[in-house]
């Protein structure tokens, strides 16, 4: 084993690099992803079916292709038009598409959208009668029962499955070094790969990299568990 190599501040300093892209990629889509994903939540499970039927066909669409074709769709198909790319350089949004950046952000906030979309609606669906009727015998309106009660409550018990989808977006973001121009953290490793042909070395140091980033996602998915959970937990006798 040659970490000597790994340790040197240039290689460190890549290392770093990478990391900070993976956290902006990953605070990025989240952002957008859970924007997006809340007012499609409603829509998935309302009694309309021209309002939950186009949900459905998007999360069914996303949820069962890979990740990887749909960001190579995104900036090798979509982002590659010449339709686009005639207008990127004037004309917005498709001024963003030259950025390779927004192109794997994009990819990313789509797929984690369609999965937290599906989770909360089954938390919406699961809400307790008794705090809709509460709710109601309050005097609430429909929308006030659905933004005051329902989405708030949804919101707090999807959080355990929530913090899984986190944790598997952060390890979705190596994915982005598929991309040319991005350096996350697997493509550090990748550089340093072809470089000095230390494959051990340089994703053995990755791994250890998004290991430490998993276990620090736990800790504070569990303190704001314990924060806004604690009235779920079994209370002692």
């Amino acid at each position: 084993m040659q970490f000597g190599v790994i340790l040197e501040p240039q290689h460190l300093a890549m290392y770093f690099e990478g990391t900070v892209v993976a956290f902006q990629l990953l605070i990025a889509c989240l952002i957008v992803g859970g924007a997006l994903a809340l007012p499609l939540s409603l829509m998935r499970v309302s009694d309309k079916r021209w309002l939950s039927a186009p949900v459905w066909l998007f999360t069914y669409v996303i949820r069962g292709t890979p990740l990887l074709i749909q960001l190579y769709i995104i900036y090798y198909g979509i982002a590659q038009l010449d339709w686009i790319q005639a207008r990127w350089n004037d004309v917005w949004p498709w001024t963003a598409f030259k950025s390779a950046f927004f192109c794997a952000v994009l990819a990313f906030a789509i797929n984690t959208c369609a999965y937290t979309v599906e989770m909360l609606a089954g938390a919406i669906r699961d809400t307790s009668a008794g705090e809709i009727e509460a709710a109601q015998a309050m005097g609430m309106s429909r929308r006030q029962t659905v933004w005051r009660i329902v989405l708030p409550s949804a919101l707090r018990r999807t959080l355990p499955a929530y913090s899984n989808e986190v944790i598997m977006m952060l390890h979705s973001t190596s994915l982005a070094s598929a991309v040319p121009a991005v350096l996350d953290i697997t493509g550090a490793a990748r550089a340093i790969y072809s470089k000095f042909y230390l494959p051990f070395e340089a994703f053995i140091t990755a791994g250890l990299i998004y290991l430490t980033l998993t276990f620090t996602l736990v800790g504070l998915f569990r303190l704001a568990e314990g924060r806004w959970l604690a009235y779920l937990q079994p209370r002692p006798h």
